[in-house]
């Protein structure tokens, strides 16, 4: 299986940096796995609605310019539906058993995610109504894919 996150923004954190690292070293016997960054928009504090729609649209362009033509998207969205560890173990499964090898999960930037992208998902996941840092959440996103291979392997790990 192909994993691909499209991600619109730089990692600057140390600590978030390893933890990724860990995670995609051990995910490397599962899955190819792949982390795109793309550069976000810069925007002054106060921004109007429009202004807002225009930087998701051109974060949204380039985020759609990166996601393969036959990958099946998961966006990540606050208003996306909520899976336990077990469904989204169980989702990636069924995906790679009925030849969906190539899942591309999408983190927007700090405004969220623009119309385009959210119409090219083929659905929207939510880790919770919370709002968390997208640097974060890639953090959280790998873990979360790493124990969905553990559960479908029935290996230790998952509790």
């Amino acid at each position: 299986m192909n994993i691909t996150i499209v991600t619109i923004g730089k990692l600057k954190e140390k600590y978030l940096k390893q933890g990724i690292d860990e995670y995609v070293k051990r995910l490397s016997s599962y899955a190819k796995f792949d982390i795109i960054e793309l550069p976000d928009e810069k925007a002054p504090e106060t921004l109007s609605e429009v202004e807002m729609q225009q930087i998701k649209e051109k974060e949204g362009e380039r985020i759609l310019s990166r996601i393969s033509p036959d990958a099946y998207a998961i966006a990540l969205a606050i208003e996306g539906k909520m899976k336990s560890s077990e469904e989204l173990a169980d989702n990636l499964d069924k995906l790679a058993t009925y030849g969906k090898s190539k899942v591309t999960f999408v983190i927007g930037g700090s405004l969220g995610l623009s119309e385009a992208v959210m119409h090219r998902a083929d659905e929207a996941l939510s880790f919770s109504r919370m709002t968390f840092p997208h640097q974060l959440m890639r953090l959280i996103l790998v873990e979360q894919v790493y124990r969905a291979f553990r559960i479908n392997r029935g290996e230790p790990y998952h509790k």
